[in-house]
């Protein structure tokens, strides 16, 4: 599937706190009907074989509503999975070994909390740049904040789209406007929500407002 900046406005990041088996299949269905332009499967501690057989379930789910799903940090379970492509933050497989792993056309995003990190991201190959937290977030309570203006430099020193991340909710996805970022990439201001549908509806129609503005 073709990587387009349109498909960062709604990022939808799983997370097993939110959701097992069948239940979290279905969490991730209405985030889907909800209006979710991307799919991320991220999980950090679970055994490769556990791993992969959710990401075929996952992939298959995404086929179905032909919305593109990333696996965090695995290569070798999205290679296998044939998802769209991959997710990697600073600690994980490096870019470059990303890019150079993945089939042609696939999609490679990097976790960028600095412009020289965005701008080597960049140069090793990087389709989109993921940058945060821009919110205190509940899901990764170590992750550094970084201001308005960090993301606004980050967005401006890369030619390629850039989705924040970190505690975004309905309430304050707003002050995410005139920063430049192409979307949202949300945890559990979707997945803890009690209505997922209703809440990814609201999250897409006000990301569109802080792109447009």
């Amino acid at each position: 599937m073709k990587f387009h900046e349109d498909m960062l406005l709604l990022y939808a990041v799983t997370d097993p706190a939110y959701g097992d088996g069948v239940n979290f299949l279905t969490q991730i269905e209405e985030a889907l009907k909800g209006g979710a332009t991307l799919l991320q499967l991220r999980e950090k501690d679970l055994p490769k074989e556990a791993f992969l057989k959710k990401a075929f379930e996952v992939q298959a789910l995404a086929r179905r509503y032909q919305i593109p799903l990333l696996i965090n940090d695995r290569v070798d379970i999205a290679l296998q999975c044939n998802a769209d492509g991959v997710h990697v933050g600073q600690s994980d497989t490096s870019a470059s070994d990303a890019r150079r792993l993945l089939e042609p056309g696939k999609i490679l995003g990097v976790t960028a909390k600095t412009v020289e990190q965005a701008k080597k991201a960049y140069l090793a190959g990087a389709d989109y740049i993921g940058s945060g937290a821009v919110y205190q977030s509940s899901t990764k309570q170590d992750a550094g904040l970084i201001s308005k203006k960090e993301l606004t430099d980050i967005c401006q020193c890369v030619p390629i789209p850039v989705t924040a991340i970190g505690g975004i909710t309905t309430e304050n996805i707003v002050g995410l406007k005139g920063t430049g970022v192409k979307g949202a990439a949300v945890i559990s201001g979707l997945f803890a929500q009690t209505d997922i549908r209703k809440t990814a509806h609201t999250l897409k129609e006000q990301m569109k407002e802080v792109v447009t503005s």
